[in-house]
């Protein structure tokens, strides 16, 4: 437990914790460390041996147990290192950080030296590993005889030998002496880095320095651990350190949370533009692995990245010093960030690393990122990088970065050779830190910032000269001048960092779904509960911001955030960071009153530096608070005596325990203070009292299987393999929650009324969504590989699956893997059908290998997964992926998630679920490709098509485009073409050229199909195209739709304008026209009209993302049209039996009969003529076009016309008062019933606000 309240007894403020040594046990000897791995091929110099904490000061303390393992581990993650008089011995600082299980964070600050070893036993037995190990090299090696160093002769042993040992930094007992490296640490409930680092060096130097220091070291390090305590929030503090005062500073409540790394280092090493890509890969919780000589370089990526994402926090596994004994860990199926040592010596290619497919790899030491694909851009990412370079250029830091910066680079005096190839390979040669840049793809970049340079030549001045006049105030500045532009660089750029994420989520409170329910039950279905309304935030966002936006609002970490918001009613019991974040962003709500939420993407620059700057500046002027000097303890005579050079053995009794009484401590803090800070400290995280601390262990329980840290223990295979299995349920809980999420947003409406989330859920999620199930895949598929092929383990698997089949079909052995769709095809049905397409995995993967725009193996994957769950056989193909279990078996270790059987089978039991519902994901996406259609038209069985004469044509349209007029060769009913994507299909149209003896043609019906993703649509026709058949159509436009499944295909209502099942027995006199309709009374036209016009309105509802086809709505069964078809044909006086007369015949003579009254000038009032003039010119229009529309499809283009210009309801009123209507309508006519004319009216009225767009070949060839 991190027990303790605040600022309890239990937990004294105090400044440090522990005081710990590290280093070799002369008792155990040499123990090598296999856990890290190094190889026998090493010399023995350069291999690694495990270190021992030695002593720590005190044993143990309450609140913060000591956890030996881990701290054994990151005091010296590569174990105790050896070296010899001629190698270079600098002493190494680094900081690292213990995570424990509920979350809550201990400090580690350590420094490396190095101490002669004066034990016999080590010496001798470092000897006689160099000769096991020379004797072994002879025996592989036998001298390669051009080498100029080794002796030509063979035979001359002793000279090889001795010539080997000094090529392999040899180590020899009789001349040399041997030194180890020893580690002293401080572990700190707060992360004061530069205080522990110089408490740290001067306690080394002490040691090393001629005079003795002026005090035992006993002294110095009781003071630390005993007498200083943490400064309260808000104030600074001094202390003694053995040579000099230490300062150390703490921001109040109300400013930013401590961060104490130096950002300048991380600009420095990366430059702007790969610290801003870094930053959106950690917003996107991406999988980050940092990569770097110098712990304390991974360290300050690490903590400055996350310390930049404020106000939210790193959720997931945080390791940014990875012991060697834990790369397995970096096979972990989920997002981290950690960092991993590089010795230097080998290059990025030899690093074996599980899974690529969306890690984000940063080479700290050689400028250098690997990203992974589609990245989104961070919003505003231009100005945002133009903003940052300007207050680094303002510190003399060039914003392209700086290779050969860092303090670590100028002790590297002598840059191996290896180094330079290897930075020859970058691009990067010392001296032109630009060339570097070219590494970043966008060269502009570097145009931009030189122009930068050149521009802000003058605000440069400008700025130094604020700098110079802030720090030359009457404040004395207690700290040196170069540590507090350290201060002003970091909250500088944090402020501007920050500032980014307060001016985005200005208004995010409004969109956070406060629970109905108590907490309890909120805790307990937190998983269910939609906590912010996404659809909502989204759709105020400006367009570039939304590829970034929404994605992120999917993060662990911005849905704790919110959950953090939604516990924290009141002001008191607000998190410290959310309090900070709410009050800036109250500020802005302020300042854009006069545009109230008025989203733009103005760029706003910061504007809280100087005042972040001018508190920080205040405490270090005037210090709070000085802590007790060091003074001599009560030890016995004679001890405390140490030998130079060497860290003494310290006198455990005196350090064991703090003052009897706790007087330092309450001389260190006045009554007051006490009083004052307790509900400070009580606030921040540094002890969590009890109600937080539930809060967390709940939190992580929450989180479920989902690991914040791996145990830092001794490894054993238990361990490894029970690690694996918290992976192995992580994701298959992740799939459940993914796949209920998908589908919820994907049933929409349907949903909410099953009650499953709220109502507004966009479409601007889907592939967000459809993008983090590729993910998961990847993430799932590269579990326990044995062997890491090509980017991504998913399209890898699958490459090795196809190559079995081949074999096995070359050998002869063939198995079906094509499987053919419905086995028991339609019962009694001879109907013309298209012979089903064969489910194949392996033609799926054959058409995305034919898809030249993707070229990666991760893209591949991807497109792969979208068309399996387009064609609903996701999990299907993947069941069948993994059902050749010799090949799992070859590609996976035991523990691996696909060979977990029982999870795997759940696993593909969630992706079953996503066949309820329709996915567009491969047609919307890849819309430039080329795809093959089929298209299958049949016409009547009983009346002879085989007559037909005349040449047929067809011209299909889809959401994305159309194909233009495909002439058929006559009496080809079936035929496959290739075109770019169309979308979903919506009409197409089919007509023919009126040739021949016999140009009537009875089309029942067309089918296309998308022979990639296997979608069919059905076109209904049902109808003659021909002169002086019907209404004389020579064309006609067929509206389609997508057939749910394959044995429907006939069972189905036709849903198109002549809207009835094709008629099987045709009655030789009365032609199939409309009129054939079962009669409706007028309450069901009432009703017809009012659906029609209401699922137009619903459409324009939905997100644009969402919606389905207009044109269906317009014109198909239970459309616009065809119910408008239903008002006209109402009380419509029946001819004789042999002709047959239309509502075009109709709708011509009012037409004519409005000309007449123009030309008499018999023209009521104004309002009415232009009417009926509009009228006119539409009905013109129409019948001048070149197309050979029957009087039904001309009626079908007046309705789709009328709608989109919102004339219908003039033109309705128009009629039921033309005369014309009286002569051709029975007294009992809808369209001569006043009051339903006039609801019909004001129903169409409703269509007046919606700018409806008509699909190209609906008005094809009219100019209006």
């Amino acid at each position: 437990m991190s027990g303790g309240s605040g600022g309890g007894s239990s937990a004294p403020g105090r400044f440090a914790d522990y005081f710990v040594i590290c280093g070799l046990d002369t008792e155990t000897g040499l123990e090598p460390d296999e856990l890290s791995g190094e190889n026998f091929e090493q010399t023995p110099l350069r291999r690694t041996f495990k270190s021992k904490v030695l002593a720590r000061y005190p044993e143990n303390v309450e609140w913060n147990p000591f956890d030996q393992d881990a701290v054994g581990m990151l005091c010296m993650p590569k174990g105790l290192a050896f070296k010899t008089q001629a190698d270079s011995r600098e002493p190494q600082f680094h900081s690292f950080i213990i995570t424990r299980e509920d979350g809550s964070r201990t400090f580690g600050f350590s420094l490396t030296f190095f101490e002669e070893v004066t034990s016999k036993q080590i010496c001798s037995a470092m000897q006689t590993l160099y000769h096991m190990h020379n004797a072994e090299y002879d025996v592989l090696h036998t001298p390669p005889t051009n080498d100029k160093d080794s002796c030509s002769s063979t035979g001359d042993y002793s000279g090889t030998s001795v010539s080997k040992l000094q090529r392999f930094n040899s180590y020899d007992i009789s001349r040399d002496t041997l030194y180890v490296s020893k580690c002293i640490c401080l572990i700190t409930p707060m992360s004061f880095m530069k205080a522990c680092k110089k408490i740290l060096e001067q306690l080394h130097q002490a040691v090393t320095s001629p005079q003795p220091p002026p005090l035992p070291l006993e002294s110095y390090i009781y003071n630390i651990l005993y007498e200083v305590p943490l400064p309260p929030a808000g104030r600074s503090l001094k202390f003694s350190g053995v040579y000099g005062p230490i300062i150390c500073q703490r921001p109040s409540t109300s400013e930013l949370p401590l961060f104490d790394f130096p950002v300048k280092e991380v600009f420095e090493l990366l430059g702007v533009e790969n610290v801003v890509q870094l930053f959106t890969c950690a917003l996107l919780e991406f999988q980050i692995l940092l990569y770097s000589q110098h712990y304390q370089r991974l360290m300050t990526v690490a903590e400055t990245i996350t310390a930049l994402m404020f106000p939210f926090q790193w959720q997931h596994v945080y390791v940014p010093i990875l012991p060697a004994s834990l790369l397995h860990f970096l096979d972990a199926p989920v997002p981290y960030l950690m960092g991993l040592h590089s010795n230097g010596l080998d290059d990025r290619s030899k690093l074996e690393l599980p899974q690529e497919a969306n890690l984000c790899f940063v080479d700290v030491d050689n400028h250098f990122i690997e990203l992974p694909e589609d990245l989104p851009q961070f919003p505003n990412k231009l100005e945002f990088i133009q903003e940052i370079s300007e207050i680094l250029m303002a510190f003399g830091i060039p914003p392209e970065g700086n290779l050969h910066c860092s303090d670590s680079a100028s002790k590297m005096k002598s840059l191996r050779a290896c180094d330079l190839v290897s930075d020859k390979r970058n691009g990067n040669i010392a001296g032109s830190p630009l060339n570097s840049y070219e590494l970043l793809k966008e060269n502009e970049t570097i145009a931009r910032l030189q122009a930068l340079v050149k521009r802000t030549g003058v605000s440069l001045e400008k700025l130094e000269v604020r700098e110079e006049t802030s720090s030359k105030k009457d404040l004395k500045i207690q700290c040196d001048e170069e540590e507090f532009k350290i201060y002003q660089l970091n909250i500088q750029i944090r402020e501007v960092f920050a500032n980014r994420f307060t001016q985005m989520f200005a208004d995010y409170e409004v969109f956070v779904i406060q629970p109905s329910q108590d907490k309890e039950s909120w805790f307990t279905n937190r998983e269910q509960m939609q906590n912010f309304d996404k659809a909502s935030f989204l759709s105020d966002q400006p367009e570039p911001y939304l590829p970034f936006l929404s994605r992120f609002l999917e993060t662990q970490m911005f849905a704790s955030f919110i959950d953090n918001k939604i516990m924290c009613h009141d002001e008191d019991d607000k998190d410290p960071v959310l309090r900070v974040f709410d009050s800036r962003v109250d500020k802005i709500r302020l300042l854009n009153v006069r545009t109230p939420t008025l989203r733009t993407s103005m760029y706003q620059k910061c504007t809280t530096i100087d005042e972040a700057e001018k508190s920080i500046e205040l405490r270090l002027a005037k210090i709070d608070h000085t802590a007790v000097h060091p003074h001599l303890l009560d030890m016995k005579i004679g001890q405390g005596k140490y030998e130079l050079g060497f860290f003494p053995k310290l006198q455990s009794d005196v350090l064991s325990t703090g003052p009897a009484s706790n007087k330092w401590t309450k001389r260190n803090a006045p009554a007051q203070w006490r009083r004052k800070d307790r509900q400070k400290q009580h606030t921040e995280h540094l002890r969590l009292d009890n109600d937080q601390r539930e809060k967390y262990i709940q939190e992580a329980r929450n989180l479920g299987s989902t690991i914040r840290q791996p145990k830092l223990s001794n490894l054993s295979p238990s361990v490894i393999a029970q690690t694996n299995w918290k992976f192995v349920e992580g994701l298959l809980k992740e799939c459940r929650n993914k796949t209920k999420r998908m589908l919820v947003e994907k049933m929409g409406r349907e949903a909410v009324e099953l009650g499953h989330g709220e109502v507004n859920i966009t479409g601007v999620e889907e592939n967000t969504l459809i993008a983090s199930l590729c993910d998961l895949l990847e993430r799932i598929w590269s579990h326990g590989l044995q062997v890491k092929q090509g980017k991504s383990a998913l399209w890898s698997h699958l490459l090795h699956y196809l190559e079995n089949r081949q074999r096995k079909t070359t050998s002869g052995s063939f198995s079906t893997s094509g499987i053919l769709l419905d086995s028991e095809r339609r019962k009694s049905d001879s109907s013309p059908a298209m012979s089903p397409l064969r489910i194949s995995l392996i033609q799926d993967m054959r058409h995305i290998q034919n898809i030249s725009e993707i070229k990666t193996d991760v893209g591949k994957a991807r497109a792969w997964v979208r068309l399996s769950m387009e064609k609903k056989l996701l999990s299907r193909h993947l069941k069948q992926l993994l059902s050749d279990h010799e090949l799992t078996k070859k590609l996976y270790k035991r523990y691996a998630f696909l060979r977990c059987d029982d999870e795997k089978e759940q696993f593909l039991y969630h992706l079953l679920s996503f066949n309820a519902v329709d996915y567009f994901c491969f047609t919307n996406v890849f819309t430039t490709i080329l795809i093959p259609y089929h298209i299958l038209i049949v016409p009547s069985k009983k009346l002879g098509g085989s007559m037909f004469t005349a040449n047929p044509w067809i011209c299909i349209s889809g959401e994305l485009g159309e194909t233009g007029v495909l002439q058929i060769p006559r009496n080809i009913l079936e035929m496959t073409f290739e075109c770019q994507n169309l979308g979903k299909l919506t009409t197409v149209q089919i007509g023919h050229d009126n040739s021949g003896l016999y140009a009537k043609w009875l089309v029942e019906y067309v089918m296309v199909r998308n022979e990639i993703t296997g979608h069919t649509y059905k076109f209904p026709c049902g109808r003659w195209l021909g002169k002086g058949m019907d209404d004389g159509s020579l064309e006609r436009i067929l509206v389609g739709e997508l057939l749910t499944s394959h044995t429907e295909v006939d069972e189905r209502q036709c849903r198109t304008p002549p809207l009835q099942q094709s008629p099987s027995m045709i009655r030789r006199f009365v032609t199939i026209s409309p009129n054939n309709k079962p009669k409706l009374n007028t309450g069901q036209i009432q009703e017809a009209i009012g659906e029609a016009v209401n699922g137009i309105v619903k459409h324009f509802h939905k997100p644009e993302k969402e919606r389905g086809s207009l044109t269906l709505l317009l014109c198909g069964e239970s459309g616009l049209v065809s119910a408008l078809e239903q008002v006209f044909q109402h009380g419509f006086k029946s001819p004789r039996l042999f002709k047959n007369v239309f509502i075009w015949d109709f709708l011509e003579k009012a037409q004519t009969y409005y000309e007449t009254l123009e030309q008499n000038e018999m023209v009521p009032e104004e309002n009415w003529q232009t009417r009926a003039r509009n009228f006119c010119r539409f009905i013109t229009a129409i019948n001048n076009t070149p197309r050979n529309v029957g009087k039904d499809g001309k009626f079908q283009m007046l309705v789709c016309l009328g709608a989109r210009d919102h004339l219908l309801h003039h033109w309705i009123a128009l009629l039921a008062d033309c005369p014309i209507t009286a002569q051709m309508y029975e007294d009992i006519a809808l369209i001569k019933d006043h009051t339903l004319v006039n609801s019909l009216i004001r129903v169409l009225q409703t269509l007046q606000e919606f700018n409806i767009t008509l699909e190209a070949s609906l008005v094809k060839g009219i100019d209006i």
